[in-house]
């Protein structure tokens, strides 16, 4: 059985929409998206540079517009799909929950309202590679800390006020090697962003919702989700809530998933697969060039 999943803020970087766009039909598609929600895709995938795309209201349509964009070239119907936080929104359009445009709608607002509360304060996250999550999660939580992305693989993303990042440095829990601050602009996953769980719900009022085409998991929980009324809401409350990666991936193990493919611009999720669902092949689509690679893959495992 194969899985399609779709990777997170963090995963773009300078450029790397430019092979994509040489495609039949993706620059117009691309430029489709843009006029419907009023940024320029091609601009920020070809030309921004990273602090640019680093921009929580330009990195998350463009992530979504990416992930569309390389499932679509692929022409395969996944067994499974998910999506690492707004990801998922990527993975509700290629269940069949939403259309494209509708996602990037939504994820235009998403992007827009979590930039907004991001504002308010001085907040950041910052990644801790090793550990125990026993022992790492009461830490975090005894310095005001959210655990806001458990990835699995031995990976944890804390998240909190700048203060509270800066004593966690100084302050590991026992058995991390490292703390590594991230590149965003806020402390995504927790209740600093609030203020943009109700602008998302009013754009998802809007919204026409199917159930699902193919099996959906949640970040929630790592728990499948039969109908397209409950995939939106846990989209909309998923904003200032954990990530659940890990028990994503283990729901992957349970459904017996066999294979891995990781869109564009994919490699984060490979990584965390490699460590916690030995066994499963992998690939993560980067450029066009593995899309050849991507298709052998989907021969071999779409449907066993």
């Amino acid at each position: 059985m194969l899985v399609l999943v779709a990777p997170g803020q963090g995963a773009q970087t300078p450029g790397f929409l430019t092979p994509w766009l040489e495609l039949p039909g993706a620059a117009d598609r691309i430029a489709g998206w843009s006029d419907a929600i009023g940024l320029d895709l091609a601009h920020y995938g070809t030309k921004a540079d990273a602090d640019e795309i680093r921009d929580t209201a330009v990195a998350q349509p463009l992530l979504v517009a990416a992930g569309l964009l390389s499932a679509a070239a692929l022409d395969a119907s996944p067994g499974v799909v998910a999506g690492h936080s707004v990801g998922e929104i990527t993975a509700a359009a290629l269940a069949g929950v939403i259309d494209d445009e509708a996602a990037l709608r939504l994820v235009r607002t998403r992007g827009l309202g979590m930039a907004e509360a991001a504002a308010v304060s001085e907040t950041g996250m910052a990644a801790l590679l090793g550990g125990d999550p026993d022992v790492t999660v009461p830490h975090l939580e005894k310095l005001g800390l959210t655990p806001a992305n458990v990835n699995g693989g031995g990976q944890i993303v804390a998240a909190g006020t700048a203060a509270q990042i800066a004593e966690l440095a100084e302050d590991k829990p026992e058995g991390v090697r490292r703390v590594v601050p991230l590149k965003v602009a806020g402390a995504f996953h927790t209740h600093h962003m609030a203020p943009a769980v109700e602008k998302l719900r009013a754009a998802a009022a809007a919204l026409t919702v199917a159930d699902p085409k193919v099996t959906y998991v949640s970040n929630a929980d790592g728990k499948t989700v039969a109908t397209g009324d409950e995939v939106i809401s846990r989209l909309v409350g998923q904003v200032a809530n954990p990530v659940r990666w890990d028990l994503c991936m283990e729901t992957f193990a349970e459904l017996g998933v066999t294979a891995l493919i990781e869109a564009a611009p994919g490699g984060t999720l490979v990584g965390l697969a490699k460590r916690a669902l030995p066994g499963v092949k992998t690939l993560a689509l980067k450029t066009p060039d593995d899309l050849d690679a991507a298709r052998a893959l989907i021969s071999e495992h779409a449907g066993a």
